[in-house]
């Protein structure tokens, strides 16, 4: 069993996050793959929005494909988000699985940054979506020998920074439809008039 993890804000989920997790599919061959919406991410500094209207808009972003599962777990969790927690508690309830962590290259520069990154990297193959020219690891990363997938990913222009700051200026989430945005989490972020009261800086 190939599972994969894709973990993140998702504030919004947007069309750059649908690309990657289709590439992960057919790259990696995966059997399933679990989008872990974070519950306080500790690296994250901006205000997100409730973690129910995230958990809704990625059930309504991967609705059609059977592979997609939504993973509410750390939506759950008590305190900070920590991905060597969530890894560690799937792979006691699915011993057999070969996990799959999906990532960004900016992501992969900054693991040496994360919550026991050394144990994380031992228990997963890391699966590296570049967005131009592929850098070699941070020396820290490089010394500690760990698994690396590069999932061939075509520049997405597209960001949740870029998507909240539209929907803050008082644009209507249809007019993100199709660059930016599912139409199914437009229409969600319409109906519960999402991220119209507030700007923010984080490059999410």
């Amino acid at each position: 069993m190939r599972v994969g993890l894709f973990g993140g804000s998702f504030d919004p989920p947007h069309v750059g996050h649908l690309q990657l997790a289709r590439t992960a599919l057919a790259h990696l061959a995966l059997d399933e793959l679990r989008w872990v919406p974070a519950g306080q991410p500790w690296q994250r500094q901006h205000r997100l929005a409730d973690s129910e209207h995230r958990a809704a808009m990625v059930r309504a972003a991967i609705a059609g494909e059977p592979r997609f599962l939504l993973d509410e777990r750390e939506l759950r969790r008590s305190g900070p988000s920590y991905t060597l927690d969530t890894v560690r508690e799937l792979q006691a309830e699915r011993p057999e699985a070969e996990l799959y962590l999906l990532i960004g290259e900016d992501q992969y520069q900054r693991l040496p940054t994360w919550h026991a990154w050394r144990q994380l990297v031992g228990r997963v193959t890391l699966a590296v979506a570049g967005r131009g020219a592929v850098r070699p690891p941070p020396p820290a990363l490089e010394a500690v020998p760990h698994r690396v997938e590069r999932l061939p990913m075509p520049p997405v222009d597209v960001s949740a920074t870029a998507i909240r700051a539209h929907l803050a200026a008082g644009g209507p989430a249809q007019g993100l439809v199709p660059a930016m945005v599912p139409p199914e989490v437009a229409r969600y972020i319409d109906r519960h008039h999402l991220y119209t009261d507030r700007t923010d800086p984080d490059p999410a």
